[in-house]
């Protein structure tokens, strides 16, 4: 006899759209949409054969009763929800940043531990093959004692002046701006490969002073672009730029130099099977050289629209590992806690931003 489909409840569709395509191709059914846009809802339920649609989360998580749930809403409401589907006994998919503070993501982490749920934090980004292969890389050695790492991760989604406002410029809403869009992914990445930020200091600016948040009557306050220097337990050094207004740009880098030699890994996102990645190494002795990259996604990764390529890409791997801890009852990497953890680190840049100086990472 066939095995039940896990359901599938999507909170959010803006990036939550690419969740879809990535649950559904995992042998999920996505049984309930919710955004407060309904005719916008309506028409992505229709384009996906999703039977439901609500306006209000609580509706859906009520009436369609998921076991799965995921939270793709702007994050001042992530632990509102997170707290009420773990409760009502959902498993959780939180998308970053884990939410407004360390203090709300905390209470998510022993929320789904009190439930005995899985419940993960949405960093797609760990499963690009070149980022998994890279990953691999360093557990072998091929970095040795990290010394220093780099990264950029830029965008060009704000680069015009006249580009429309979101929630996503409003700090009350948002809680960051670049950081929380793309700086919180280089966290996490740096922290998986490296361990933990011990310290860190930032400067960061919004690109158009002209810019209000939705409803007006208040500036954008979220920053735009953001570069940060940090320190790692293990002394190695952290400097990493991102921005959502860099005009022409559409791409990631990560490089780390160290004892026994180096990695330079590059995501170029306007390039045929982007979702594959680059990724180079050099030894102790010589200069960098390719490193093959074994794809390993399903054939239709590459088909669709850009969202949809990347949730069946980057998502999908991300839900086999769901789906994998829902079977054997555990939460795998990346946990909750691991959002906490980089959550630690966004608090602590935005203190910079605030206070200036250097200021300390709190301890998980």
């Amino acid at each position: 006899m066939a095995r039940k489909k896990h359901t599938v409840g999507i909170i959010g569709l803006g990036f939550g759209r690419a969740h879809i395509p990535a649950f559904q191709v995992s042998g999920c059914e996505v049984v309930a949409l919710c955004q407060r846009n309904q005719e916008a809802a309506r028409a992505m339920a229709e384009r996906y054969n999703v039977p439901a649609v609500f306006e209000r989360w609580e509706d859906m998580l009520d009436q369609a009763k998921p076991e799965i749930v995921v939270i793709a809403s702007p994050p001042h409401l992530h632990r509102d929800i997170a707290l009420r589907a773990l409760a009502q006994g959902a498993h959780v998919l939180c998308e970053k940043p884990l939410a407004m503070t360390a203090a709300e993501s905390r209470e998510m982490v022993q929320a789904a531990a009190r439930a005995q749920r899985v419940a993960m934090t949405g960093f797609n980004w760990r499963f690009i093959p070149a980022m998994q292969r890279f990953h691999s890389l360093v557990e072998e050695g091929a970095v040795g004692r990290p010394f220093h790492i780099g990264a950029r991760w830029l965008g060009s989604r704000w680069a015009d002046e006249s580009a429309p406002i979101t929630w996503r410029m409003d700090r009350t809403q948002a809680g960051h701006g670049a950081m929380g869009d793309m700086g919180v992914h280089v966290i996490d990445l740096v922290r998986w490969h490296f361990g933990e930020f011990t310290r860190v200091t930032a400067q960061a600016g919004v690109a158009y002073a002209s810019r209000t948040v939705p409803g007006g009557g208040k500036p954008a306050d979220a920053e735009d672009f953001c570069s940060v220097l940090g320190e790692l337990a293990s002394g190695a050094q952290v400097s990493f730029t991102v921005s959502r207004s860099a005009r022409g740009a559409n791409e990631v880098s990560l490089e780390a130099y160290g004892s026994q030699g180096a990695l330079v890994y590059r995501l170029d996102r306007e390039k045929p099977k982007w979702y594959v990645g680059e990724l180079r190494a050099a030894g102790a002795s010589g200069t960098l050289q390719p490193v093959p990259v074994t794809a390993g996604l399903p054939r239709s990764a590459g088909e669709g629209d850009p969202m949809e390529v990347t949730g069946k890409a980057t998502i999908a791997p991300l839900v086999k590992r769901l789906l994998e801890g829902i079977k054997k009852g555990e939460t795998p990497s990346p946990s909750l806690e691991d959002g906490l953890r980089a959550q630690l680190v966004l608090d602590a840049v935005l203190r910079a931003l605030q206070s200036g100086g250097w200021q300390m990472v709190e301890p998980a």
